[in-house]
């Protein structure tokens, strides 16, 4: 096990989260125990999975499994455009906690806006009821807008804690995460690495490398993180997974940060689907 450990960071609603957590998107459910249970080993105290990844029971048998104390751990999830609306969120929810082999679960987002189907202020009220109810500590939302948080904020009183958004040095995401810092609200990186987009081939993040003596994905995990955004790596091979978290253990300088800031290519640079415009079942 790592003798680093992560940052961790404070929500809104005072609750914290560790900074660097362990993604599992299109981590297989047969898989999904054995690399969690890496990840943890390797010092990982974040695991975020969600309904559509279908893995949440092998994440589940991965809690059930370890050494690491639950209380230690902290889980998100999330419920997918098909499960949105009030009621059919609140039963959504239980699916995936007993998946889950949970009681309470630490953050609940609300997987993407899908605007055209108007549904979202539903689920978050479904969402609020939830943290209500104490079944959830912290709630917030993926792939929304500024607009759109607005528009929960003005429905509920209630401030989403976390923003989750495609977010990497290709499509940093500056302009949300300013309104973010406005708002309070903490922002979480997913894709952080590029996916397969060549960003780890930049020569400059190679040069960045070799003078910290880190890795080029490293390189970009540390950028993440002393951007103060929440990361969530994902990998399945082992030597990854802990060199992934052990980018806790690198800094930059302010001039290596510029460096990378300098990869961004501006829309141009978003890989998945617009928020804005998204609309899948």
């Amino acid at each position: 096990m790592s003798a680093l450990t992560s940052p961790e960071l404070t929500f809104n609603d005072g609750h914290t989260i560790p900074q660097l957590g362990y993604g599992v998107w299109q981590v297989k459910d047969d898989v999904a125990e054995d690399v969690v249970g890496q990840a943890l080993n390797a010092g990982y105290r974040h695991i975020d999975t969600a309904a559509i990844y279908g893995n949440e029971a092998g994440v589940g048998r991965a809690l059930a499994a370890t050494n690491v104390p639950l209380d230690e751990i902290f889980v998100t999830t999330k419920v997918w455009n098909s499960e949105q609306g009030f009621e059919k969120t609140l039963a959504a929810f239980e699916v995936s906690m007993d998946k889950l082999g949970l009681e309470t679960l630490d953050c609940y987002l609300i997987h993407w806006l899908q605007p055209q189907r108007g549904t979202y202020v539903d689920t978050w009220k479904a969402l609020v009821e939830l943290q209500k109810r104490g079944r959830v500590r912290t709630i917030g939302v993926c792939n929304f807008t500024a607009e759109a948080l607005d528009e929960l904020i003005e429905a509920t009183g209630v401030v989403p804690a976390m923003l989750q958004i495609e977010t990497h040095p290709y499509f940093p995401q500056n302009e949300l995460r300013a309104y973010c810092a406005d708002k309070g609200i903490l922002h979480q990186s997913w894709s952080p690495l590029g996916n397969g987009t060549g960003l780890l081939d930049e020569p400059v993040l190679a040069e960045i490398a070799q003078r910290v003596d880190a890795t080029p994905a490293q390189v970009v995990l540390a950028w993440h993180l002393q951007r103060g955004s929440v990361v969530i790596p994902k990998s399945v091979t082992s030597s990854r997974i802990v060199e992934n978290f052990e980018s806790v253990g690198v800094t930059l300088s302010d001039a290596d940060m510029a460096l990378v800031d300098g990869l961004d290519r501006g829309p141009e640079g978003r890989i998945a689907a617009d928020p804005a415009t998204a609309d899948f079942a």
